[in-house]
C-alpha cells in the first residue's frame, strides 16, 4: 500500500490562490471610478448578452471579472439577498457593506474548502451616497477578503498597471466625460506599455448617478450618448439601436 502524498496546508492554499489568480488575469479588465455626480463602471466587453456590470439594488451595483458562470451565480445571490433584506426590514438597510460581507463569507468558504476548486472571480461592490464622501467601493478577491477602495480601482487582466495609471491621474471632481476618457485610456494600455484603440462598441459602461430623481440610481450608458461622451461619431445603425435600448431602460426605471 503506497503512502499518501502529503501537502502542507500552507502550500495547498498557495496553490489554490495561484490557480485563481491565473484564471482572473486571463479576463479583460474592469475599471470603477468616482466622479463628481456618482460612480462609473467601465469594462472591456464587446458582448451585448453577457454583462460584467449589473444593478443589485437602488444605489448598489456589481462588477466582476473571471469565470462568467461563477460570478453570475454570485450576482443572482446578491440580488436575492438585497430583495429579501429590503422587503423584510427597510430599503435603506440594504448596503454595499452588508452585501460585501455576504460575498466575503461565500468566497472565503469556497476558497478554503478542499472539496471544490476556488472561484476564479474578483468582484467590486459599489454604493453611491447622497454626497461624494458617502460613496462606498469594495473590492473582493477570490479568497473572500474585503478591500475598501477610494477614488478608483481596477480588477482583472493587468489590473496593477491600470490601477497605477488611474491613481496618478484620477480626481474626485471629474465630470462623467473626463472619467470615461481616463478609464478608456487606462484600459487601452497593454502589458508592454503600448496602447490599443478601444471604441464605444467594445465597452460596457454604466453609472450610479446620485443626481437621478428615481430611487434607482443605476443606468447603462449606451450608443449615441456613450459615443458623445467619448467624442466619437457613432454609426447611424448602431446608435439608433442603442438609443432605443437606452430609452426602453429609462422607461422601465421610472
Amino acid at each position: 500500500m503506497s503512502t499518501p502524498f502529503y501537502v502542507s496546508p500552507q502550500q495547498a492554499m498557495a496553490d489554490r490562490a495561484e490557480y485563481a489568480r491565473k484564471g482572473i488575469a486571463r479576463g479583460r479588465s474592469v475599471v470603477v471610478l468616482q466622479y463628481a455626480d456618482g460612480i462609473v463602471f467601465v469594462a472591456e466587453n464587446p458582448s451585448r448578452a453577457l454583462h460584467k456590470v449589473s444593478e443589485i439594488y437602488d444605489r448598489i451595483a456589481f462588477a466582476a471579472v473571471g469565470k462568467y458562470n461563477e460570478f453570475e451565480n454570485l450576482r443572482i445571490g446578491g440580488v436575492r439577498y438585497a430583495d429579501l433584506r429590503g422587503y423584510t426590514y427597510d430599503r435603506d438597510d440594504v448596503t454595499a457593506r452588508g452585501l460585501a460581507n455576504v460575498y466575503a463569507q461565500t468566497l472565503g468558504t469556497i476558497f478554503s474548502s478542499a472539496a471544490e476548486k476556488p472561484y476564479e472571480v474578483e468582484l467590486i461592490v459599489a454604493e453611491v451616497g447622497a454626497e461624494r464622501e458617502d460613496d462606498q467601493i469594495y473590492r473582493l478577491p477570490h479568497d473572500g477578503s474585503i478591500v475598501d477602495e477610494h477614488g478608483s480601482v481596477a480588477v482583472g487582466g493587468n489590473a496593477e498597471q491600470i490601477g497605477s495609471y488611474l491613481e496618478q491621474r484620477h480626481r474626485d471632481d471629474m465630470s462623467l466625460s473626463e472619467a470615461l476618457k481616463l478609464a478608456v485610456e487606462s484600459l487601452s494600455r497593454d502589458n508592454n506599455g503600448g496602447e490599443r484603440s478601444l471604441t464605444s462598441e467594445q465597452l460596457e459602461v454604466a453609472v450610479l448617478d446620485r443626481t437621478r430623481s428615481q430611487q434607482r440610481k443605476f443606468k447603462r450608458v449606451l450608443g449615441r450618448r456613450l459615443a458623445t461622451l467619448l467624442d466619437e461619431t457613432p454609426s447611424s445603425a448602431s446608435a439608433g439601436k442603442d438609443a432605443a435600448d437606452a430609452d426602453a431602460e429609462d422607461d422601465a426605471s421610472e
